[in-house]
């Protein structure tokens, strides 16, 4: 016994160092559990959502799954449950600062900066509109006659023009788009909108072969496209409503508003389009109004006239053989004390706006009965000897006589375009009041 005392005494130094290897051993051991459960808590933060009671959530699913993990069971589901609230709860976020965001950066109609440039060209006996936007982007609305494609190239260079953004063809009448195939060859080109409505003639057939050559496609004009050229901008197409047998019915009608002011460009639009614009509850009202076929008057009609209720009146004419524009429409806009702008007599006529105020770059013309008089007296000249016009008559009998006794028969005004033999006058093979809307003696005028 007192030689085991002897050795255990002896052998005491060991023992604490065996003690103390033992503990250290059973002190390692015991850290290795925690150790684990400190690699899972982490892997779960990474979805633990910020709010209190989701993180108060998260800790009882830890205690849940360590108590599971010591009886050697699968973890509950719970986790997985809020894995994907927390998945939700994130992609909700996400999508709100996202609608957030935008809608800050979005720009508003109601504060425009910058000058609106809306250009009538001169081009004559037909129509072409420059707009110019605050931001520097370019929309042209049709491009003269055929013998206007030099002046159209010219005119875009001086006002530097790089790139036609927006090309609009209102409809396939050579007067409109005969300059264009020399646009489109000349310049950048971005988007393109033509109704669907085709032609034979020459002219539309250059002005497609231009866009195939340079890969561009056409997009149908109609009522309810917007068109997208300058955020400060509402450009709206408004017509065509339907679809029409006569061409100058399926013409692209756009209203332009810039701030408070508004521009409405009309091509040929007739008194059909124009009445099914009224019904279909577009919003017409505008501060300028180009007026509808040249001052023909089978265009701008008084409902029309009152639904848009313009302070200015645009006619883009030349010197015809038609009449225009007519004393009729000339009359019922200085009825209506709408001051009146016409290229013929004061050339290209140039609006600005800065959204509030609108300035024409020319005085109105002054409307009298007796300068009209003489006008029409000297249109009425040169449309006999042009013509030769016969006097023009009342007598519903004769008038019959003179379209019974005809053997020319056109079914509408674009077969007797085809033909080459627009207008027509009461006389003229062919004629007959179907064709002769406005009943003024001249049938399918331009």
């Amino acid at each position: 016994m007192r030689n085991i005392v002897s050795i255990f005494r002896k052998s005491n130094f060991y023992v604490l160092i065996v003690c103390a290897v033992f503990l250290f051993i059973i002190s390692g051991c015991g850290s290795t559990t925690p150790s684990a459960d400190n690699s899972e808590s982490i892997s779960q933060t990474t979805d633990t959502p910020t709010s209190i009671d989701e993180n108060s959530e998260q800790v009882k699913d830890d205690d849940k799954k360590k108590e599971e993990t010591v009886n050697n069971k699968e973890p509950s589901s719970s986790l997985t449950t809020l894995t994907e609230k927390d998945t939700t709860t994130k992609k909700e976020t996400t999508k709100t600062e996202t609608t957030t965001t935008t809608e800050a950066v979005k720009p508003t109609l109601t504060t425009p900066n910058g000058k609106l440039t809306v250009h009538y060209i001169d081009v004559g006996q037909g129509a072409s509109q420059l707009i110019q936007t605050p931001s520097g982007k370019t929309m042209l609305i049709d491009g003269g006659n055929n013998d206007d494609e030099q002046r159209m190239v010219s005119y875009l260079n001086k006002q530097g023009v790089k790139k036609v953004d927006v090309l609009i063809g209102t409809h396939p009448d050579a007067d409109h788009i005969g300059g264009l195939d020399a646009v489109v060859d000349s310049f950048d080109i971005g988007k393109i909108y033509m109704p669907r409505v085709s032609s034979n003639t020459k002219t539309y057939e250059s002005l497609l072969t231009s866009i195939k050559n340079k890969n561009l496609k056409v997009t149908t004009a109609k009522a309810g496209i917007n068109i997208d050229l300058d955020n400060q901008l509402d450009i709206k197409m408004i017509a065509p409503v339907k679809t029409y047998d006569d061409k100058n019915e399926m013409s692209a009608v756009v209203k332009l508003t810039y701030g408070n002011n508004s521009f409405l460009f009309t091509g040929d639009a007739e008194s059909g389009s124009e009445s099914d614009m009224i019904n279909s509850g577009a919003n017409l009202k505008s501060d300028v109004l180009l007026i509808g076929h040249h001052g023909s008057n089978s265009s701008t009609s008084q409902t029309f006239l009152n639904a848009v209720d313009p302070t200015y009146a645009v006619i883009q004419v030349g010197n015809n053989s038609y009449g225009h524009p007519t004393d009729n429409i000339l009359k019922r806009l200085n009825s209506e004390n709408i001051k009146i702008y016409r290229n013929d007599l004061q050339g290209t006529i140039i609006f600005t706006s800065d959204g509030t105020n609108i300035k024409p770059s020319v005085s109105a013309w002054k409307y009298t009965a007796t300068t009209n008089k003489e006008e029409t007296s000297s249109e009425s000249t040169s449309t006999t000897i042009t013509k030769k016009e016969p006097a023009a008559s009342s007598d519903t009998k004769n008038e019959t006589k003179t379209e019974s006794n005809t053997s020319v028969y056109y079914k509408n005004c674009d077969a007797v375009r085809a033909a080459g033999k627009d207008p027509l006058y009461k006389g003229d093979p062919g004629y007959s009041t179907k064709l002769d809307r406005d009943k003024d003696g001249i049938a399918c005028e331009r």
